[in-house]
């Protein structure tokens, strides 16, 4: 019963009654450090003990107190293993801290963080999730518009399709609809306004043109004599940079946001990078999504290295990019 009580944080075991010089050196150390690494598919997270069971009866919970530490998966390093989306669960880990769900704007991940909550058997994270959502009377407020910026800067906000800044012209009706907004929610063929367009949508169904660049970095090794055959090394890492809303359509699943996980869909990113590392996998992906490759660019530099054979090999070290468009 020592065992059970200690996982509960009582004192001493929490032990009563008579025998307290005995229960005392026979106390044990808590089965769990006070500061705990979780290592959340490939995320890592350090938080307090008391965090991740501060719900009773939850997934979390069992682990960390009906569990013995040497039970449960470590990986390389020692950390706590669960195999689950790493970047959802920052929200489990927020809304474990004080109960409370805070989500930002543009969340598409919701149907997703719920099926996360209900994973680890978090039931009013779930109901919360589950309720639907009061949208707001109206346009969106000045400071949530997002559009094309009057100075063009990449960094800012985009307005969604179909929204105009336009201020009302003097002498105009307060309920005439904008010029632009009304030309923008008709079709081409100058029908009715159709339903709200995705983002990777345009105004006639059709998939969106745009801009993708994938870039690695890599290297490889050559004789001084340039005889031997070059040693090509595994590519690292394969960034994108582009629309959010077309990086998504693209590569789905396979692509890693933990960089950039709140980037609303107009906007664009260069902190997005593939989940594989094999560059004509990316190929394949763009071009059966109408992308065709329109430019290319390459850097390097070279140093040398003394090998075991007192040779000297050719280090190359390069970086490159390959600019994909669709029309």
């Amino acid at each position: 019963m020592a065992l059970a009580d200690s996982t509960r944080g009582l004192p001493n075991g929490g032990g009563g009654g008579g025998g307290s010089g005995s229960s005392s050196s026979s106390a044990e150390p808590p089965l769990f450090p006070d500061i705990v690494e979780l290592n959340v598919g490939g995320q890592v997270y350090v938080t307090r003990r008391c965090t991740v069971v501060s719900v009773p009866d939850s997934l979390l919970w069992r682990m960390f107190t009906q569990q013995q530490p040497q039970e449960l998966a470590r990986d390389s390093k020692g950390r706590f293993f669960l195999d689950r989306d790493g970047f959802l669960f920052r929200y489990i880990l927020d809304y474990l801290r004080d109960l409370q769900l805070v989500l930002p704007d543009y969340f598409p991940e919701r149907s997703r963080l719920q099926r996360e909550a209900e994973y680890f058997e978090l039931p009013e994270l779930v109901r919360r999730l589950g309720a639907p959502q009061q949208p707001g009377p109206g346009p969106p407020p000045p400071h949530s518009r997002r559009g094309v910026p009057k100075e063009g800067s990449v960094g800012d906000e985009l307005q969604p399709l179909g929204y105009s800044e336009t201020e009302p012209q003097e002498g105009a009706s307060a309920g005439a609809p904008s010029p632009t907004l009304e030309l923008a929610s008709r079709s081409p063929s100058g029908g009715a306004a159709g339903p709200l367009l995705t983002p990777s949508q345009s105004l006639d169904g059709s998939r969106r043109s745009g801009y993708i660049t994938i870039g690695y970095r890599g290297s490889y090794t050559i004789g001084r004599d340039a005889q031997a055959d070059a040693k090509f090394r595994r590519v690292a890492r394969i960034t994108v940079c582009g629309k959010t809303s077309l990086a998504k359509e693209v590569f789905g699943d396979t692509l890693n946001e933990s960089r950039d996980p709140d980037r609303p869909p107009e906007r664009y990113t260069s902190r997005y990078y593939l989940k594989f590392n094999f560059l004509e996998q990316a190929f394949d992906k763009l071009s059966e999504s109408g992308f065709h490759m329109v430019a290319c660019s390459s850097t390097g530099t070279c140093a040398f290295a003394s090998s075991t054979d007192q040779s000297e090999d050719k280090i190359w070290t390069s970086y490159t990019e390959y600019v994909f468009c669709r029309e």
